[in-house]
């Protein structure tokens, strides 16, 4: 039953609305906190660290997987993983989990934030049961208060207005729909051990009512574990207001004002406003009386809130308890001045109330405080989630505005494991027309790219009339569809750059302009060779999946045969002793992979290479090999420049049927970036073969041999050559740096030549290797390893890239690597043309015409 107040009672709660009530609470024991476990995620872990920090306590964030680089757990004083193996939001709800880590970490107590497990009454007291306090209301107030059906009654017994509903939970669909029948449409479906806006559904007609019910059963099952409902009559155009309490354990219940959170979307609260900037006198210290005696009726200590709807006439009518600190509370701090999570350590350390200053009658409001929940959705496509990389973060500045966040950063990813909050904006003005104007200025000057936030809709909201006057309803969004509509157009300069950038890159992605949606641009004109300028272009006759043994090149002349030939006749045997006995430096050519993957990230299209590979093919036929697949070559052609690199292969091979083709295989990683079945890494290896490729280089940045060791036994059984590779770093040349030492690289050499490998390799990523160090390096490995072909690579990051390779060649090195000029050094490899010229008429002449690398250079410059 309904119980309306009349003028004359509402008028008694008037003159009862400054006073605070104090009742006997549960006995809980209490001691001072010294250590604080933070159960909780995002903004609200910092928040909660931030107040322990300001009272001398130290801090323990938990975090899960999926949260391993979030800013909470880099702000704590130390941070633990939490679920692992479990799901992202399971982690943070393993109860066991979590108060085993704050006994092993020697946590006095917890504190759980808001969601998650905050008003789960089996932590409250599985954690005081292992002697933790818990930051919150005993275990008991939790399940009571918890209980929609409970807490009704709860209601009821300490004479506060309550709206019609059942007395007990409901679990059968047929049963809900017999109670709505009688009761009468519309109601409201509500998840009885839950809150926060989740499991909650309205319906206005019997048809729709098992959809409903269904859906709130299922959303409150996954939100809280438990699909129970409750049903209650719908209170139509009210608005919703609630009142922060605090309680301590020696009995003492206040109030710190009241909250309005009127404006909502599917029961989710976006804008909190307090004071509720027109609720008349009479109305609101009502519900302040009813809200401090309910609690204290039931001895209620630290933070809470409790929730009403208030009709057109000014009754109001109690929905729920949340037994726990609520997302929104900052804007109750900040026109209090009342530090609440400070306070509810306090508190839960013992404090009285009275102590601390907190008297009702000396709890005063001073101004007006708006709050708005900036999310990662996009309005317009029903809110729907965005995530991924913030590109940019500028915060809105000046006075009154204080901002709540976790990933509000630029670098920072927004991820889709979690709720969408982006922060908390919260802007404290004189009054409440002014807050809304300097809310409005601060969004208009927050400036966040890469991802969709609802920004514009929260501009919308704070220029409707209703909302700037204070009168709305919580229907305000659903009768006004058009708030959620924004110009699409009007996008930053940012956003503009990025588009832009990509189209040149990737082409355009309309259909209408490119129907394949690849580049479109023709390649430079390529250098003339006699017999090359009126040639067919490359078929690809085979397949990705099992080329043909053999390619030809009809109607071309035939370029000089190379080590291709070599291979074909002798196999990788035949190739390795042929690089033995060559008298001169031989060169591998990496301008087809690591010098465009170097230089702009590996962006080169197969026709940019195709059209020059059989003009390549007759000028430097006696290249030791071209690098024209591996590393980044998958990733970017597939995802970028929406190629297939197995075609890729093929054409090349085709247009040069004499040269070696060389890869990158990063061993049981392949050409991705994680580890794959063993039988993955050992089909591919044998298709790379069949397709055209020869030598791999077989590297782990970390020179784990048991991953070499894969790859190695993947080439060698496919019948490739196995270039197995040494990463290099440090500097040997200083005999004070350890542990890269001489002795390191020589150790790692004799177990990868244990393998059976074609050729050793040693890898300078960085370009650290100096002119002495190589000299040093290579004499050591030519000595202790004669009969085995030594191949260097390096970058000229440092500019010293040349004089290193000469000072390789001149120590025995066999083979290093280089670039056409126009396409060398910087992050790439050393100038093939400052190779060649260097190493003319001496005994190690590498054979190619200087002539031949410029013309080549001038194609790719």
């Amino acid at each position: 039953m309904v119980v309306h107040r009349s003028q004359r009672s509402l008028a008694r709660g008037l003159r009862r609305g400054s006073r605070s009530f104090s009742t006997k609470p549960v006995d809980r024991f209490t001691r001072p906190i010294n250590k604080l476990l933070i159960a909780n995620r995002g903004e609200i872990s910092i928040r909660i660290g931030r107040g322990a920090k300001e009272l001398d306590i130290a801090t323990l964030a938990v975090f899960s997987k999926e949260d391993e680089y979030a800013m909470h757990r880099v702000v704590a004083d130390e941070s633990v993983l939490i679920g692992a193996g479990k799901a992202p939001v399971a982690a943070y709800l393993d109860q066991q989990g979590i108060v085993d880590v704050a006994t092993k970490y020697g946590c006095d107590a917890i504190h759980p934030g808001y969601g998650f497990l905050s008003e789960n009454p089996t932590m409250a007291q599985l954690a005081e049961d292992n002697g933790i306090m818990w930051v919150g209301p005993h275990h008991t107030v939790v399940h009571k208060m918890g209980d929609k059906v409970e807490a009704r009654q709860v209601a009821i017994n300490a004479g506060v207005p309550v709206i019609p509903g059942i007395e007990e939970p409901l679990h059968d669909e047929d049963a809900c729909v017999k109670v709505c029948a009688k009761m009468g449409y519309p109601v409201m479906l509500k998840a009885a051990y839950g809150g926060g806006g989740r499991g909650m559904r309205k319906v206005y007609q019997e048809e729709d009512c098992r959809q409903a019910y269904r859906s709130a059963v299922s959303e409150a099952i996954g939100a809280f574990g438990n699909g129970a409902m409750f049903v209650e009559k719908l209170v139509e155009g009210a608005k919703h207001i609630e009142v922060q309490i605090m309680g301590d354990h020696h009995g003492n219940v206040i109030h710190l004002f009241e909250r309005d959170c009127s404006v909502q979307r599917r029961h989710q609260k976006v804008l909190e406003i307090a004071p509720a900037p027109v609720l008349p006198d009479w109305s609101r210290n009502s519900l302040l009386s009813d809200a401090v005696r309910l609690c204290a009726s039931i001895g209620y200590q630290n933070a809470g809130t409790v929730e009403f709807l208030v009709d057109k006439e000014g009754n109001h009518f109690f929905i729920e308890v949340n037994a726990r600190l609520q997302v929104e509370h900052t804007v109750t701090e900040e026109v209090t001045g009342v530090d609440l999570v400070k306070t509810q350590l306090r508190v839960r350390q013992g404090a009285n109330l009275h102590d601390l200053g907190l008297h009702q009658e000396n709890i005063h409001v001073q101004g007006s405080c708006v709050q708005c929940r900036i999310t990662t959705e996009d309005s317009q496509k029903n809110f729907t989630p965005s995530t991924g990389r913030i590109d940019y973060f500028r915060p809105a500045l000046g006075m009154g505005i204080r901002i709540d966040g976790a990933v509000a950063a630029a670098g920072a990813r927004v991820t889709p494991h979690y709720d969408s909050l982006l922060m908390k904006l919260s802007v404290k003005a004189a009054t409440y027309q002014e807050a809304c104007k300097r809310t409005s200025r601060a969004l208009g000057e927050m400036r966040i790219g890469g991802v969709t936030t609802n920004i514009p809709f929260l501009q919308n909201l704070l220029h409707h009339p209703e909302v700037v006057s204070g009168e709305c309803d919580t229907k305000i969004i659903d009768d006004n569809p058009d708030l959620l509509q924004y110009d699409r157009l009007d996008i930053s300069t940012q956003n503009l750059c990025k588009y832009l950038g990509e189209v040149i890159v990737n082409g355009s992605m309309t259909s209408l302009v490119n129907p394949e949606m690849r580049p479109s641009r023709q390649p430079a004109i390529p250098p003339s060779v006699p017999g090359l300028d009126e040639m067919p272009a490359a078929t690809a006759a085979g397949s990705w999946m099992g080329a043909p043994e053999t390619l030809k090149a009809y109607g071309r002349p035939t370029p000089p045969e190379g080590l291709k030939q070599v291979l074909e006749h002798g196999g990788p045997a035949a190739v390795a002793k042929a690089v033995l006995d060559h008298k001169g430096l031989m060169l591998t050519d990496t301008t087809m992979r690591d010098a465009h993957q170097s230089l702009f990230a590996t962006r080169m299209r197969t026709v940019d290479m195709t059209n020059v590979a059989a003009q390549t093919a007759h000028l430097q036929h006696n290249l030791f090999s071209c690098e024209n697949w591996g590393g980044a070559t998958f990733d970017v052609s597939y995802r970028f420049l929406r190629e297939s690199p197995w075609e890729r292969l093929e054409k090349l091979r085709e247009l040069m049927p004499n040269v070696l083709f060389q890869m990158l295989l990063r061993g049981a990683n392949g050409v991705g970036y994680t580890a794959y079945p063993d039988n993955a890494v050992y089909k591919f290896c044998d298709e790379a073969v069949k397709g055209g490729m020869d030598v791999f280089r077989i590297f782990d940045s970390l020179n784990y041999v048991d991953n070499l060791r894969l790859g190695i036994q993947a080439v060698g059984q496919a019948g490739g050559i196995v270039e197995a590779t040494m990463s290099y770093t440090g500097n040997i040349a200083d005999l004070t740096r350890k542990p890269y030492t001489l002795d390191y690289y020589l150790e790692l050499a004799h177990q990868l030549v244990k393998e059976d490998i074609h050729i050793l390799c040693i890898k300078d990523m960085a370009g650290l290797l100096t002119p002495p160090a190589a000299t040093m390096l290579v004499s050591a490995l030519k000595k202790e390893f004669p009969d085995v072909p030594l191949h260097v690579h390096t970058h000229d990051t440092s500019g010293a890239g040349v004089a290193a390779m000469l000072a390789c060649a001149h120590a025995g090195a066999d083979i290093v690597d280089c670039a056409v000029d126009s396409m060398s050094g910087i992050t790439s490899q050393p100038s093939m043309g400052a190779i060649v010229a260097s190493l003319q008429n001496t005994p190690l002449d590498t054979g190619i015409p200087l002539s031949s690398v410029s013309q080549l250079s001038v194609r790719w410059a």
